[in-house]
């Protein structure tokens, strides 16, 4: 076989059809809006999570990481080992948006990405839990693969990836709801909860509720079929490629109306721009301004240095996209290991990722409540978005994801586990520090409580009945709470 024929552009060609430079155009730019509403999320909150006066502050972490010196930066691969001030925590957003910026604007996108990449992973890693969600993965992963995507070219390698990158994201989640130890997708009670104990619910999501439960059991089983069956078409000719575009899209329509998860419907919409041809966007070009003027088409040298680098790439993503699945989805025995032992070095840069988004529905909600006491009184105070007062309709709050908001309820499924340590933090600094937390909160916080606590209830949606009588959008039980922290004790009085 010559060189030639070997290359990986010519073998890929025939599953990416025509899609080139146009598509490279139009998701270079739609992921530098990502990109820029990822950070423009995380800037108002970025102190609270991880600043010096944050739930979990990042300067001293990196120093004790540094003194014990058992960890380093390939275990804990964020920029903040440079320098971890509040100052640089804040110049960070403002570069991450920046660049963006200049993405949007067609300026350098594949170096802007090549910044953007490593600048988001350094958040991510330094806010651990707090911005550990799986689309978080599927930004730097999905930037990493546009740092190699032309948009003067077709390159069909490269176009080919980031299918199989949208095929991973669906049917790996797919497999998960199938292997969920619930059985809940397949008996079709998964969505039957779905609406109500989903995060952060939109008002739409009340509604849905409502619906019969036929139709919830209909949409639980169309949910494999759209994961396990619909992702094959990703690799077929371009008629099979954009019924799929259609189901797909469809389905991220619903999660877009009825829950909020930051910006990852964006992102999963964006990566769908594969399932077009460039012929298709010229189609659309008059009615889609944004997608700018067709590029003259180039042709790069034919040089081996490209073949390698291209014959690396691929052979890495489709090498280590295997293993994080037989990681997450294969039976435990000697392949899994083998896996995990492959991924493990990797592994903490989240360039290729595992996904299983909603592998089981929980079946309760369980939400904390912070109150604070002054006297014999309690107050409780209740963030932004997450569900709170009863008579408060469900937000619409994404592509904003209030971080702290959306990991309390994981808190709340697990409470009698213990308190994490952001928890904690954020116990302590309504004691000592209020005004550093404030931001998470819709009242006022008393400068100095006698004590605070977390008081747990069960929320349900209201019934139409109940709606009217009550006007209350939920309705709650009341399950139990932590122990008081005494703030005399916590102010060192």
């Amino acid at each position: 076989m010559s060189l030639e024929a070997a290359k990986p552009g010519r073998s890929a060609t025939r599953f990416a059809g025509d899609s080139g430079p146009l598509v490279a155009r139009a998701y270079h730019r739609t992921l530098a809006v990502i990109f820029g509403l990822a950070f423009a999320s995380l800037g108002p909150q970025v102190q609270v999570l991880i600043g010096s006066r944050g739930l979990l502050p990042i300067a001293p972490l990196i120093a004790s990481l540094r003194e014990a010196g058992e960890i380093g930066f390939l275990d804990f691969p964020t920029l903040f080992w440079l320098g971890a001030s509040d100052g640089l925590i804040g110049a960070g957003i403002w570069l991450g948006l920046a660049l963006s910026l200049l993405a949007l604007a067609g300026l350098w996108p594949r170096a802007c990405f090549a910044l953007l990449v490593p600048l988001y992973l350094a958040y991510s890693v330094a806010a651990r839990d707090l911005l550990s969600f799986q689309w978080d993965n599927l930004l730097v992963e999905s930037g990493m693969l546009a740092i190699f995507l032309p948009r003067d070219r077709p390159l069909p390698w490269i176009h080919l990836l980031f299918r199989l990158l949208l095929f991973k994201l669906y049917f790996e989640s797919g497999i998960a709801k199938w292997q969920s130890n619930l059985g809940d997708w397949q008996d079709g009670s998964a969505m039957t909860f779905y609406y109500e104990t989903a995060p952060i619910p939109t008002l739409l999501a009340w509604y849905a509720h409502q619906l019969p439960e036929w139709w919830h059991h209909f949409e639980s089983r169309a949910a494999l079929v759209l994961e396990l069956a619909v992702p094959f078409a990703i690799f077929a000719g371009r008629r099979a490629r954009l019924a799929a575009l259609a189901a797909l899209s469809a389905f991220q329509l619903v999660n877009l109306l009825t829950a909020n998860y930051g910006f990852f419907v964006l992102l999963a919409l964006a990566l769908h721009l594969f399932l077009v041809d460039d012929s298709d966007l010229r189609r659309l070009r008059a009615r889609i301004p944004w997608l700018g003027d067709i590029p003259p088409l180039g042709r790069a040298p034919r040089t081996r240095a490209r073949l390698v680098v291209a014959a690396a790439v691929s052979t890495l993503f489709v090498g280590l996209s295997l293993a994080g699945a037989l990681r997450s989805f294969a039976p435990p025995g000697a392949l899994r290991e083998a896996a995990k032992s492959i991924i493990e070095v990797p592994g903490p840069f989240r360039l290729v990722n595992a996904y299983h988004l909603f592998s089981h529905v929980t079946r309760e909600r369980i939400e904390p409540e912070f109150q604070t006491r002054d006297g014999e009184e309690w107050t409780p105070h209740h963030f932004w978005y997450k569900a709170g007062p009863l008579d408060r309709a469900p937000p619409f709050v994404a592509p904003h994801q209030p971080r702290v908001d959306f990991r309390l309820w994981f808190y709340g499924l697990g409470f009698r586990r213990g308190v994490p340590e952001y928890v904690g933090v954020l116990l302590h600094r309504l004691c000592t520090d209020p005004e550093a937390v404030q931001p998470l909160f819709a009242s006022e916080l008393p400068a100095e409580p006698e004590a605070v606590r977390i008081v747990f209830g069960r929320y349900r949606f209201t019934d139409p009945e109940q709606r009217r009588e009550s006007g209350d959008w939920w309705s709650r039980t009341w399950l139990g709470r932590i122990p008081d922290v005494r703030c005399a004790a916590a102010r060192g009085r």
